[in-house]
């Protein structure tokens, strides 16, 4: 039985790592070839047979609902229902719109939208709406979240920008319902933590802010504070020990067997507690999970601890195959078998402080080969963070919050409960803030497989109950994953990043022994693409320090992210076209007019217009030259920079050119490009962007030119590796099977 139930949970997991789709008719015909094998005893592979095909044609289902590329970008009136509660930041709503329909197009039945200075919108109503739809489509670099992968995994088929709307019919049902008991959390006197409340009690994040969501991840405690599988198994196991100690007490009916009572007043508890958090998909995944533990406990003990398990990944992916695109599948699966596998089995009892501390090590132990493989960052205060924190969140602020929301009919009694969870919650975060500044969270860089296997093996090891021979071969066998080898350029050459950071730029320059950061990626508000991209890139790349941070003149598209990239690496010199415009802590320095160096047998030369009006036309020029390749990086120069730059008599030829200004209409002269002489042009730009950059014309001049152009929208981050002669590398050519290309 168990190993039926394991090939179809391979068949279900393996949809997780295919480059590419299989066709539709050879999906129909595994079945059929499933079938013709039951009779030959061959039931494993019939039964990863039907989990692989259910898989691929749920996962083709959710591809076929994306946008059609005919409307990517184009404007229509469409209708249909708020789901789920609006998130308000930066004066921006996004929210997701189901059961949509229009007259004239047949579009995805569920849509993520941002609506900039619109009215309030609110869950459960009905809207009449102008929407610039657009297929999804997410950043893509070395390190990052993935994004495309996200909405595929919540069916959503196309995001866009909302440009009018007319409300159709106001709220109502449990949509509308869970919306005020938002806005009157909001409204509590809870220490101005009423937004963290939000999160626990209906599962919207949208109430931390970037700070937070910063502390949390440092600590590890991002779980405890956004609503998951914890919650739900916490309020189950509470309603469960209430019973049995009633029981145990002899204050239980002695008619009333207690056992189904306790399992269905906990499996009731976390049906609650999921619909008033809207029922999103990791409450779906924890209350499956939770409904086999229990029927595990009511009636099948005698399978074991491994069985339940696997029926409740089985249940889960059977349900919604997608869900394996989620790192939270991962990690709530993995965390339950590495808690199964330190504690199952082992001879004689532990305290309760004693076992504790050993779920909290073995968690953060367990859990490392996973999160370094999901490339999500690894922080080494969690054990300690949540040593104290999911008592306190789980025991004190959890049911405080639940119990004052079902109060909110009597304001002072709940308003009292919800103060006291709120200040129970300023007191956590101050202590999470000290411990984060003590260690906040890493990204590792990239491991080799080899040292992946080797890390994966030595925790296992570990994990082992005392006493294993070789055991202590783990420490060993962990060695690599911690401190895996990393890869530099040779002498004479020069790794060239392009990092997609959307309508900016950002590009890093390594050679054997020296790192440049040119511009580091846009911020707007709370949205800062040093922090979320160039910064984790770095890392990922195994990046521990700067040498030059050149940021080509200080517009918030090509120097926003500084700051972000200053805090979180050591930089030696700062450099910029525009140096007093920058902030302070900078400390940036101006170009000089004309100025190089070398860096292990690898040529750099400075450039910047001595007379330039501020802005664009003030941007540092970079070459960088290894083994007779050169690279031309050139800010948001205009066309009179560029002139300039030709009659400075300056070295211009270069086999590569980052396009000036995006591809702006203002920029890349027929003169200048001949001038230059490029192979090839790189355009760093954002999806459907405001400015229409690259400009028709240009892309005109570069077609005549007969240049090849790579385009980080359309490839993701792009790499060269400067010296050797290659093609460009791009990231979105990597095969993923949900990648839009």
């Amino acid at each position: 039985m168990r190993t039926g139930l394991l090939a179809l949970a391979a068949g279900l997991l393996s949809l997780r790592f295919l480059p590419d789709l299989p066709p539709t008719w050879l999906l129909l015909c595994l079945p059929v070839l499933g079938l013709m094998l039951l009779p030959y005893r061959s039931y494993p592979l019939a039964l990863f047979l039907f989990g692989f095909s259910w898989a691929c044609l749920s996962a083709q289902s959710a591809l076929d609902e994306r946008l059609s590329p005919a409307l990517d970008g184009r404007t229509l009136w469409l209708e249909g229902r708020v789901s789920g509660l609006p998130e308000q930041a930066d004066g921006v709503q996004r929210f997701q719109l189901e059961q949509v329909g229009s007259r004239r197009q047949r579009l995805p039945s569920r849509l993520r939208l941002g609506w900039y200075g619109g009215p309030p919108v609110h869950a459960g109503e009905r809207w009449r709406l102008a929407v610039k739809l657009k297929r999804p489509r997410g950043l893509v670099n070395p390190q990052g979240f993935d994004y495309e992968a996200w909405l595929l995994a919540q069916r959503i088929g196309a995001t866009g920008s909302v440009k009018a709307g007319e409300l159709l019919q106001r709220a109502s049902g449990a949509g509308g319902w869970r919306d005020a008991v938002r806005q009157r959390l909001l409204q509590a006197p809870a220490q101005g933590r009423g937004g963290t409340l939000a999160a626990l009690v209906l599962g919207d994040d949208s109430g931390l802010s970037a700070a937070d969501w910063r502390l949390l991840q440092d600590t590890g405690t991002v779980h405890l504070l956004v609503i998951s599988g914890q919650h739900i198994v916490l309020l189950a196991g509470l309603l469960y020990a209430l019973v049995a100690g009633l029981a145990r007490l002899g204050l239980w009916p002695p008619r009333m067997p207690w056992l189904p009572a306790a399992c269905g007043l906990a499996f009731a508890g976390a049906l609650g507690y999921g619909l008033l958090a809207g029922f999103e998909v990791p409450v779906r995944r924890a209350c499956v999970m939770l409904a086999v533990v229990l029927l595990w406990r009511l009636r099948f003990r005698h399978l074991g601890v491994w069985t339940p398990l696997l029926l409740a990944l089985l249940a889960v992916l059977l349900v919604e195959p997608l869900a394996s695109l989620q790192a939270g599948f991962w990690l709530s699966f993995a965390a339950v078998a590495v808690l199964a596998l330190v504690f199952s089995g082992r001879l004689g009892g532990w305290r309760w402080w004693h076992s504790w501390w050993r779920a909290q090590w073995a968690l953060s132990l367990g859990l490392l080969p996973l999160l370094l493989a999901l490339q999500l960052p690894i922080s080494l205060s969690a054990p300690l963070a949540n040593l104290l924190a999911v008592p306190w969140v789980s025991v004190l602020v959890v049911p405080l919050a639940l119990l004052g929301c079902l109060l909110l009919s009597l304001p002072p009694l709940g308003d009292a409960l919800l103060w006291l969870a709120g200040g129970l919650l300023v007191v956590l975060f101050e202590v999470l803030g000290a411990l984060a500044q003590l260690s906040p969270a890493w990204i590792f860089p990239a491991v080799p497989l080899w040292a992946w296997l080797s890390g994966m093996a030595g925790v296992l090891l570990l994990l082992l109950p005392a006493g294993v021979p070789l055991r202590l071969l783990g420490l060993a066998l962990l060695l690599p994953l911690l401190w895996p080898p990393l890869q530099s350029p040779r002498p004479g050459r020069a790794e060239v990043w392009v990092l997609d950071v959307g309508q900016g730029s950002a590009v890093l320059v390594r050679t054997a022994g020296h790192t440049l950061l040119y511009d580091a990626g846009p911020r707007s508000g709370d949205f800062d693409q040093g922090a979320r991209t160039v910064l984790p890139a770095l890392r990922h790349l195994g990046i521990r320090r700067l040498d030059r941070l050149l940021l080509s003149h200080a517009d918030a598209d090509h120097s926003g992210g500084a700051p972000a990239v200053f805090a979180g690496l050591p930089v030696a010199q700062v450099l910029s076209g525009e140096a007093a415009a920058l902030p302070p802590q900078l400390n940036a320095q101006a170009c000089a007019e004309d100025a190089g160096w070398s860096w292990d047998g690898v040529q750099f030369r400075l450039w910047r217009w001595p007379q330039a009006p501020e802005g664009n036309p003030s941007s540092c020029v970079l070459r960088v030259q290894a083994h007779g390749e050169s690279v031309l990086l050139t800010g948001d120069i205009d066309q009179a920079a560029e002139r300039a730059l030709q009659k400075s008599g300056w070295p211009l030829q270069s086999d590569w050119l980052l396009s000036p200004h995006h591809g702006s209409r203002s920029s890349s002269s027929p003169a200048f490009l001949r001038a230059v002489g490029p192979q090839a042009v790189l355009i760093s730009r954002g999806n459907h962007n405001p400015y229409g950059h690259p400009h028709p014309l240009v892309m005109q001049r570069y077609r005549q030119l007969g240049l090849t152009v790579h385009d980080t929208v359309l490839e993701g981050a792009l790499q060269i590796d400067l010296g050797a002669r290659q093609a460009v590398r791009g990231m979105r050519n990597e095969a993923r099977f949900w990648r839009e290309k």
